[in-house]
């Protein structure tokens, strides 16, 4: 126990100084060497902190405008494919020729321009420039397949373990009350003893891919990928397929034709309960959204009070205070929101699976 809370304290300083020194490091094309220390210049950092990107940068020096990390594979579909390395941008500041066009990396985004990068700006002052359809391997995309991977190797470990006895070996001893925790406590008493079976792959593949995710984002790396509206939303597509494919006879009876309710009250009804069908993966999306977001702010606004406080003697260890206290309370909102994500699944599934009690 004690060997385990030291790792986790060596983990949250970690985040802490290797944070504190991304903001003191991250360049700005100002006059004071790069530093981030200016509420626009620090909202800038935690706004591109919490945006995807085409490259993994794991430091940057505002000073040389040196960056440590690597490159990522650029795939565009303008008429015609074309992939290249995200190294021609070299992080927004040049401009890639790919085939006789010219990109440019633009708060993010790739635009199709011309050889100086105009950019050109509606009455709104939203770019106007033609965007290629882009399928590039961001750093989320990255993070997911290292996480889809490790899950791979950990679960086809566990399940080769079971082939030699039946207690598990090694890390299997870990993942094994984890997953009996998934089956007794999410699966069976929300989908039932007789029908959880059939849906114990998602709702593991769920748990663990959100968990594992939420713990990598509480690391140096830089990763958001719960963050991501993006990501959320195709993880509530999958729980709303599941559920409407499984759906049973009994549970779009109660959609389209409640039993017991007047012709008048089942035809005002129906929009409704069709609405409710939509709403639940919205609830889903968004909570894990918010939640994750408002995490990483939280804890980047707190470390920014550094940088804006005029006694920094006073502000640093206060400030270092708050965010190890938060950093530990976001360890177990880690834990918690990929335990709602699969309960409130499991949840959505077993109503449209069990079959209903008519009075």
């Amino acid at each position: 126990m004690q060997k385990r809370t030291v790792v986790k304290i060596l983990l949250i300083f970690t985040f802490v100084f290797n944070t504190s020194n991304l903001f003191a490091k991250e360049p700005d094309n100002g006059e004071d060497g790069g530093k981030v220390n200016t509420k626009s210049e620090i909202d800038a950092y935690i706004e591109h902190h919490l945006q995807d990107t085409h490259d993994f940068t794991l430091w940057s020096d505002g000073e040389t405008g040196s960056h440590v990390g690597f490159p990522l594979p650029v795939i565009l579909w303008d008429n015609g494919l074309k992939v290249f390395s995200s190294s021609k941008f070299h992080h927004g500041e040049t401009i890639a020729e790919v085939d006789g066009n010219y990109y440019r990396l633009y708060h993010g985004k790739i635009y199709k321009t011309d050889a100086e990068g105009t950019i050109t700006y509606d009455e709104d002052q939203h770019p106007t420039n033609p965007k290629p359809l882009d399928f590039s391997i961001t750093k989320n995309v990255v993070t997911m397949i290292f996480v889809g991977i490790l899950m791979f190797l950990l679960f086809g470990g566990l399940a080769r373990s079971y082939k030699k006895g039946a207690l598990p070996t090694g890390f299997g001893r870990v993942l094994e009350p984890l997953v009996i925790y998934v089956r007794d406590e999410i699966a069976i008493p929300n989908i039932g003893r007789e029908k959880h079976r059939k849906f114990m792959g998602f709702l593991l593949t769920v748990f663990f891919f959100i968990w594992i995710l939420n713990l990598l984002g509480m690391t140096p790396l830089g990763v958001n990928v719960t963050g991501n509206i993006a990501v959320t939303v195709c993880l509530a597509l999958f729980t709303y397929f599941i559920t409407q494919f499984s759906a049973n006879r009994e549970y779009w009876k109660h959609i389209f034709w409640m039993p017991g309710v007047p012709v008048i009250m089942k035809i005002v009804l129906m929009p409704i309960e069709i609405l409710g069908t939509l709403t639940k993966p919205f609830a889903l999306l968004i909570r894990l959204f918010a939640n994750i977001t408002a995490g990483h702010v939280v804890i980047m606004s707190l470390i920014a009070l550094i940088f804006m406080a005029d006694n920094l003697y006073v502000m640093t260890p206060i400030s270092l205070l708050l965010t190890i206290f938060i950093s530990v309370i976001e360890l177990l909102v880690a834990f918690l929101q990929a335990f709602i994500f699969t309960m409130l699944s499991a949840l959505f599934i077993g109503l449209a699976v069990q079959d209903h009690e008519h009075h």
